[in-house]
C-alpha cells in the first residue's frame, strides 16, 4: 500500500551525538517529487548551518527522533529560525530490519511526516525546559543525600549507637546536634544537654543508646559523611531558591497545587516544570497520565482484557508522583480512603500508583481551571473552627462578650 502525502514539503532529522542526517522531501508543482539529503556535524556551528539549510525549503512539518539528549540542542537551533519541530517516539517509526542506515532513517522519517502519520510529544518552552534541568539535579541530590543518610545510619549502627531506636530521625535537630557532640569527643552524659525536651525518649534510654565502642575508623567515615550531608542540604536548599524564583510569576498556581493533601512547594514546582501551565498540550487529563506512565497498556484479544504493563513515560513526573501519593496516604482525606480500599484488594505498589494517577488528574484539572482542591472528605468549616475556636473564646473573654468562667 502506498503512503498518501498529505504535506507538500517535510524536513526529517535523524539525530546523532556528532552526526545530524538531514532529509528534506519537496514537491514541485509538476507533481514531482524532490529528495535533498545532507549530512552535518554536532558541534554549534553545524547545527546552526543545519537549521538554515532546513529553513531555506520553508517545510510544512520538521520531524525528529528523541534520541536521548542528543534532539534536545538541533531543537534549540531549529526554534531560534522560528521552527517547531516534532520531536517522535523512537519506537513509532522503527524501520524495517536490514535496512537501518542513517540516511535510510531519516529518509523514512520524512515519508512517515510527509503522509501525517506521525504525533510529536509533548515539549515545553525553553524557560521550562532550563527549570527542568533545576529540578531534575535537585532530585539527584535528594537520591543522593538519602543514601549517605542511610550509610551513615549503618555505620553509627556498627559502632554500637543505637539512636535510631530511641529517637524518630536520626537526622532531627536534637539527634544531629548529639552526634556531632560525639564525633567532638563529647561523653554520651554531656552530649544529652543537647536532647529536646519534647523528646518522648527518657535520659536513661538516650544514655544506653549514646553509649557504643566507636573506633577512630567509625570517627573518621561519620565525619565525613556528616559534612558530605550538610553539603547536600546546601546545595539542595540553592537549587530550590532557584526552582522558585523562576517560577515566581506561578505563585497562584504553586499555593493552589498545595491544597491537595501531600504536595508541598518543592513538589509543587517540581510538577509544574514537568508538565508546564498549558493543559491544551494534553488535551485530555488520560493522556497526560499516559504520558506519565502511570496508566496501564491496553491488552485486549478475542473480546478479553487481560492484564498490560504500564508504559514508559516520564520518570521524573512519575517519582514526584509516587512521593507524593506516599505522603497523602497518611493523611486523613478522600485521597487516603482511596488508597486503603485499592491496597486492601490489590497491594501498596498498586494502590501508590493508582493514588498518583488520580492525584495527577485532579493536578490537571486545577491547572486548566484555576482553582483549589477541595476535598469531599473533609468538612473545612469545622476544621476552621476546631483550628481557631480557642483563640476566639480567649477574645470574646477579653472584650466582655463572654463572662469570665469562675
Amino acid at each position: 500500500m502506498e503512503l498518501k502525502p498529505i504535506h507538500q514539503s517535510v524536513a526529517a532529522l535523524d539525530v546523532h551525538q556528532a552526526k545530524l542526517t538531514v532529509c528534506i522531501l519537496v514537491q514541485s508543482e509538476a507533481g514531482e517529487t524532490q529528495c535533498e539529503i545532507k549530512e552535518f556535524g554536532g558541534f554549534k556551528r553545524d547545527r546552526r548551518a543545519m537549521a538554515e539549510w532546513v529553513s531555506s525549503f520553508n517545510p510544512e512539518v520538521v520531524v525528529m527522533e528523541s534520541t536521548g539528549i542528543y534532539w534536545k540542542s538541533p531543537y534549540a537551533a531549529l526554534e531560534k529560525v522560528g521552527i517547531d519541530a516534532l520531536v517522535v517516539n523512537a519506537r513509532h517509526v522503527k524501520n524495517v530490519p536490514g535496512r537501518k542506515t542513517d540516511i535510510a532513517d531519516a529518509h523514512w522519517l520524512a515519508i512517515l511526516a510527509r503522509a501525517g502519520l506521525l504525533r510529536g510529544g509533548f515539549v515545553p518552552p525553553q524557560d521550562l525546559r532550563e527549570l527542568r534541568l533545576i529540578s531534575r539535579q535537585m532530585q539527584k541530590f535528594g537520591s543522593i543525600l538519602r543514601a549517605e543518610k542511610n550509610r551513615m545510619h549503618k555505620i553509627l549502627t556498627d559502632g554500637g549507637i543505637r539512636l535510631a531506636a530511641v529517637v524518630s530521625d536520626i537526622h532531627g535537630k536534637s539527634a544531629r546536634a548529639m552526634i556531632k557532640g560525639l564525633l567532638e569527643g563529647q561523653t554520651p552524659q554531656q552530649v544529652l544537654s543537647y536532647a529536646d525536651k519534647r523528646l518522648k525518649a527518657s535520659e536513661e534510654e538516650l544514655l544506653n543508646a549514646l553509649d557504643g565502642e566507636l573506633s577512630p575508623a567509625h570517627y573518621f567515615a561519620v565525619s565525613q559523611l556528616m559534612e558530605h550531608i550538610e553539603y547536600l542540604e546546601r546545595q539542595i536548599a540553592l537549587f530550590l531558591d532557584h526552582l522558585l524564583s523562576g517560577l515566581r510569576d506561578q505563585q497562584p498556581l504553586l499555593q493552589a497545587l498545595q491544597t491537595i493533601p501531600g504536595i508541598d512547594e518543592p513538589g509543587a514546582a517540581m510538577l509544574l516544570v514537568e508538565i508546564g501551565f498549558d493543559m491544551d498540550a494534553f488535551g485530555r487529563a488520560d493522556k497526560l497520565a499516559s504520558w506519565a506512565g502511570l496508566c496501564p497498556a491496553n491488552n485486549e484479544s478475542a473480546g478479553k482484557r487481560k492484564a498490560g504493563k504500564k508504559r514508559k513515560g516520564n520518570a521524573y513526573l512519575r517519582r514526584i508522583l509516587c512521593e507524593i501519593a506516599q505522603a497523602a496516604a497518611k493523611t486523613r482525606s478522600g485521597l487516603a480512603d482511596k488508597f486503603k480500599g485499592i491496597n486492601a484488594r490489590r497491594g501498596r505498589k498498586r494502590a501508590i500508583v493508582a493514588l498518583a494517577h488520580k492525584i495527577l488528574k485532579i493536578v490537571f484539572s486545577m491547572i486548566k481551571t484555576g482553582d483549589y482542591y477541595r476535598d469531599a472528605k473533609v468538612d473545612y468549616e469545622a476544621l476552621q473552627v476546631e483550628r481557631n475556636a480557642p483563640r476566639w473564646i480567649k477574645k470574646l473573654i477579653k472584650y466582655g462578650y463572654i463572662p469570665k468562667p469562675a
